[in-house]
């Protein structure tokens, strides 16, 4: 009896210091305690924060936002392991990105974007757009045919099938109403609007600038390669982290932000908000 006594002592003993053990472990939080997010002007940082950041702070994550002029930088910065993800980029522009600088950055869930549209400020909405006009566009290829679907749909200008990296000016094969193609950095459209007739602006920058897609002259036609994502390294994809931002978008907290806000009206969603 004494030692059954002194086993079952010991048995109890040893349970609890291993549930003392496992405790503060799983207090400890996510291996990653800190995720470094970045992103360019637009409406995708409020919404991150508004409905992704407190499923990720409620498992323990501090996140750290940066913010950077271009796509570009932003990229970059993924593919140094200077930031974890960047929220910016279709999965077209990010394909061109990593066959042009040979790097291995991919999509690991899709957000909601806003489409890119033509605007103007001195043309009233609904004039005709009158020969000669003059219309900014995007100058790297992947949006410039984006911009020129824009003008197809309208019937102001005609192009060729053309692989998105290799798109130029070059691709419009008829332009019966001499429609003036500027090429500039996308970023710049808004601002162009004050020089040019028209400028098709990205979503995204149009958003920033103060501009509503519903005064927009037209707006492209969204497919899914053109829906914004989250992009990560490659060897990163799988993570819990990475994984943990994906179910972050994917929640009902995410869900209950973006649908139950106005400002996302005119937005292209994901299907998981459907």
């Amino acid at each position: 009896m004494f030692k059954n006594i002194v086993l079952s002592n010991f048995v109890t003993t040893f349970l609890l210091a291993g549930a003392l053990a496992v405790g503060p472990a799983q207090a400890q939080g996510p291996a990653k305690p800190e995720l470094k997010v970045g992103f360019v002007p637009g409406p995708y940082i409020d919404g991150f924060k508004a409905g992704v950041a407190p499923e990720l702070q409620k498992k323990g994550y501090r996140i750290r936002y940066v913010e950077f002029s271009t796509g570009l930088e932003a990229n970059n910065a993924v593919f140094k392991n200077e930031i974890d993800a960047n929220v910016m980029q279709h999965t077209t522009f990010l394909n061109s990105y990593n066959e042009r600088q040979k790097t291995d950055l991919v999509g690991i869930v899709h957000v909601p974007t806003p489409p890119m549209g033509l605007y103007s400020k001195k043309h009233p909405l609904g004039t005709p757009i009158k020969p000669g006009s003059t219309v900014a566009v995007p100058n790297d290829p992947v949006n410039l045919q984006r911009a020129l679907w824009v003008l197809r749909d309208l019937g102001l200008i005609e192009i060729r099938d053309s692989k998105p990296i290799d798109v130029t000016e070059l691709d419009v094969i008829k332009n019966p109403g001499g429609i003036k193609i500027v090429p500039l950095e996308a970023a710049q459209a808004p601002r162009a609007l004050d020089d040019v007739d028209f400028a098709a602006v990205q979503g995204n920058f149009a958003i920033y600038s103060g501009l509503k897609l519903t005064n927009a002259f037209g707006l492209e036609k969204m497919t899914t390669p053109y829906i914004n994502v989250v992009a990560v390294k490659r060897s990163n994809a799988e993570t819990q982290w990475a994984q943990d931002i994906v179910a972050g978008y994917k929640s009902s907290t995410f869900k209950t932000a973006i649908l139950s806000d106005r400002f996302y009206d005119g937005f292209t969603l994901p299907d998981y908000l459907k």
